[in-house]
């Protein structure tokens, strides 16, 4: 009970070296490559749920943005399995630091606003000035839309880190009351730990909805734009 609350969110280090590339790529090792012309059903699993979600993904673009198909489904991959890892005892979380967040939502933004600019010039630059608005509050929408514009990308990293981190705070927080009620009372500690099990399934679903809100927003924003 002496640990820091926000001690698993400290960056690893092994002889003061810090790990997270490690870390960032250790989920690809868990998604096995099949060369055999009948696959097993753990990979036929894994090409149905990516086809699913792919064909709902990519059901509102156009050829243009259909071409980031690869790129999405990786996002929701990388996210999601990096988040559950993220559950395991005595791991790390990348997904709970916003610096990496915000590294994967600026890029991913700015590519998407850089294709509406360069194939939709004319209907990107309409975003900033609503049709049939008054005289005197053009300048206030251009400055307000375009503030709106540039808070994206942070809308989607801080998204992410709060709730990745909320869930985790919470998980060690009924953890830590539940060790210390088993020597005080059996019967609380039961009902707490009954609540740690629930709140660990909550937050299993919470890391694959999370995954699939980012990527399904950065969708939204390359729909915007193509």
């Amino acid at each position: 009970m002496n640990e820091n609350l926000f001690a698993s969110f400290i960056t690893p280090t092994v002889m003061g070296l810090p790990i997270v590339i490690l870390i960032v790529m250790f989920p690809s090792i868990m998604f096995s490559k099949s060369n055999r012309l009948i696959n097993n059903r753990l990979i036929s699993f894994q090409h149905w749920l990516i086809n699913t979600i792919l064909k709902q993904m990519m059901s509102i673009h156009n050829n243009k943005g259909q071409t980031w198909s690869l790129m999405l489904i990786s996002l929701i991959i990388f996210i999601g399995s990096t988040n559950l890892l993220g559950l395991l005892p005595h791991s790390f979380t990348p997904t709970t630091q916003l610096s990496m967040n915000l590294g994967m939502a600026i890029p991913l933004w700015a590519g998407a606003v850089v294709t509406g600019f360069r194939y939709k010039t004319k209907a990107s630059l309409a975003h900033f000035l609503p049709q049939g608005t008054p005289i005197p509050l053009i300048p206030m929408l251009i400055i307000i839309e375009t503030i709106s514009l540039f808070i994206q990308p942070m809308a989607l990293a801080v998204r992410l880190t709060a709730n990745i981190t909320a869930g985790h705070l919470l998980i060690h927080l009924i953890g830590g009351a539940t060790l210390v009620l088993s020597s005080l009372s059996i019967p609380v500690a039961s009902l707490t730990f009954i609540l740690l099990i629930l709140l660990s399934i909550l937050e299993v679903a919470v890391a694959l909805i999370q995954a699939y809100v980012f990527t399904l927003l950065v969708s939204l924003y390359l729909h915007d734009n193509t």
